[in-house]
């Protein structure tokens, strides 16, 4: 590794820095990479310049590689902050990641003009640099990495509690239609989402349809009499609709016991059953 010492890079990022910036802007331009649907010149000029100046005074204290240590602190939060930006907007990894490492090509330039013909002295140079700009070209795409995966959660969250809806039928009845896999984690949602409507609303009857759900295998009959026990414990009696001939056969199969729970082929015979519990009927109007 170069001697700290003998290095020139911190003076010459500091010399240099309004012309290593204009270089560094203008090769990030004309990359094929620069997103101009995504980010508009002023908000690139503005990150590089923050980069190169928090570079130039991070360098300057000497320590050159390492930038895990506390001093390191304020580049790494402003490439933190960069790099969750991008996420957020769009870019790719690698165009996340070439925001660092396409500062090389000004900088290696400058060092060659810098050293001339001082072979030596440009090799260390040039270590120096390369080894710099590749850890932080590397913590920006872990950074991003982590901010991409906080994204999807978090939609996957929001897909979730979207694809889990509670409607109320009628006064005192309430449905919550199912449709695709029914695993752990959705059927905690469903629960959540039906024990809070039947909290706020006092209805007496829960309808789960499964019209929607393609398999139901032993798991998914768990969950369901999981669903059910909570929804009776706050007050509400709860009937499954949407019983296939295929499911049907399955849970017979299966050996899974339903209990002394309603079930019915459809959606409209549940509400039926639904209603005269209530002790009300639905009749065709005369004409």
């Amino acid at each position: 590794m170069a001697d700290k010492d003998k290095s020139k890079l911190g003076e010459i990022l500091r010399k240099y820095e309004s012309e290593l910036l204009e270089h560094w802007v203008n090769e990030q331009l004309s990359s094929v990479t620069f997103r101009r649907d995504l980010i508009s010149e002023a908000q690139l000029r503005e990150q590089s310049s923050e980069f190169v100046r928090l570079l130039g005074q991070r360098i300057d204290g000497g320590n050159y590689t390492d930038i895990t240590t506390e001093d390191w602190g304020p580049v790494r939060e402003m490439l933190t902050s960069v790099s969750d930006s991008r996420a957020k907007q769009g870019f790719s990894p690698s165009e996340t990641a070439s925001f660092v490492f396409s500062f090389k090509q000004p900088l290696f330039d400058r060092l060659r003009k810098e050293h001339g013909k001082d072979a030596d002295a440009l090799a260390e140079d040039v270590w120096v640099a390369s080894v710099l700009v590749d850890k932080l070209g590397l913590y920006v795409g872990e950074v991003y990495q982590q901010a991409r995966e906080q994204i999807i959660m978090r939609q996957q969250a929001e897909l979730l509690e979207l694809s889990t809806p509670v409607i109320q039928l009628w006064p005192g009845i309430l449905c919550i239609p199912l449709i695709g896999t029914l695993d752990s984690e959705r059927t905690q949602v469903v629960m959540e989402n039906l024990l809070q409507k039947i909290s706020e609303t006092g209805s007496e009857i829960s309808i789960i349809d499964i019209s929607g759900v393609p398999a139901v295998d032993t798991l998914v009959a768990q969950h369901l009499l999981k669903t059910v026990s909570a929804a009776r414990l706050m007050g509400a009696d709860c009937l499954i609709s949407g019983i296939s001939p295929q499911i049907a056969q399955t849970v017979v199969h299966l050996g899974v016991k339903l209990g002394d729970v309603t079930t019915k082929a459809t959606l409209a015979a549940a509400l039926e059953v639904a209603l005269r519990t209530l002790g009300l009927e639905v009749k065709s109007r005369q004409k």
